[in-house]
């Protein structure tokens, strides 16, 4: 294609356009930054301090760690962390492998009744179920008190469906015959050449499945009667929201700002996905855009 057919986007920016996104990106940056440093910032600073700064702080006097000390030794937090660990892991590993399971069937043009299972799966994308339609099923299925409830109605999500579906039908036609041609059935053609291919899409949707679990809160206040068994999302909600009377009522905060122990809470809700998310964000462009031109 000649310089002069080229589309504009495909075009050498110009300084100007240089520097107007660099301050955008430096503004980006700050917006999602800031917030982040001050939460921190907060969680370790000192009472005193913490009053001086009239409850945010900016840069602490003096680094204090007794807001993570004091709730992770009470017990709540810890269970907390070890219950939503424990959903995260389970719960992504099921619904990937139910995901690339239907997926991949989906994918097939020759599959008996593909057609309207696809429309079928897309209907409830387009009417999603209510919370007391949902609330019954959980409770007919026995999954009161159970962390079974976290994990099941939520076992497969349509736009990962679509998104992965999409991916598969992506791979060319031509290495998936030549695996059958060499004598391959339809679970060896997803396990030695489909499966391998999808790293990237297996990588974003597991992110977008782990992340929902994380964050998971408001399905723990309707089904468990046990508050030993709530997510750190739920007890980070009832931190947030209790704040200093849920510190004093427990009895193991009082040395420290209920700010502190509320963006101590934060921190720790959060860093997990920040960890793993650096990992995995080389994949997340490939493989969105790719499943979602397919789908």
């Amino acid at each position: 294609m000649s310089r002069t057919t080229a589309p504009a986007w495909m075009g050498r920016p110009t300084p100007a356009v240089r520097v107007a996104k660099a301050v955008a990106l430096t503004v980006v940056v700050a917006l999602v930054v800031f917030p982040l440093w001050t939460v921190l910032a907060t969680s370790l600073a000192s009472p005193q301090n913490v009053i001086a700064d009239g409850g945010w702080v900016l840069w602490p006097d003096e680094f204090s760690f007794d807001s993570y000390a004091e709730i992770l030794q009470g017990g709540i937090i810890s269970r907390a962390l070890l219950v939503s660990a424990g959903v995260t892991v389970v719960g992504t590993a099921l619904s990937l492998f139910c995901t690339i399971g239907l997926a991949y069937t989906l994918s097939r043009p020759a599959v008996y009744g593909g057609k309207p299972l696809l429309l079928l799966v897309l209907f409830t994308f387009l009417f999603p179920p209510g919370m007391v339609p949902l609330f019954l099923v959980v409770r007919g299925a026995g999954l009161f008190d159970s962390y079974a409830a976290l994990v099941l109605p939520f076992l497969v999500n349509v736009f990962n469906l679509v998104v992965m579906r999409g991916f598969f039908q992506s791979i060319p036609a031509e290495l998936i015959d030549a695996a059958r041609i060499d004598g391959a059935g339809e679970l060896g053609i997803l396990r030695l050449v489909v499966l391998p291919l999808s790293k990237a899409v297996i990588a974003v949707v597991g992110l977008f499945y782990a992340v929902a679990y994380w964050n998971r809160f408001f399905e723990a206040i309707i089904y468990f009667n046990d508050q030993a068994k709530w997510p750190i999302g739920t007890v980070l909600r009832q931190y947030v929201t209790g704040g200093a009377s849920l510190a004093e009522s427990s009895g193991e905060l009082a040395a420290t700002s209920p700010q502190s122990v509320q963006m101590a809470v934060v921190m720790l809700a959060t860093l997990p996905i920040v960890c793993v998310y650096p990992f995995l964000q080389r994949y997340f462009v490939k493989g969105v855009v790719t499943g979602a031109l397919k789908a």
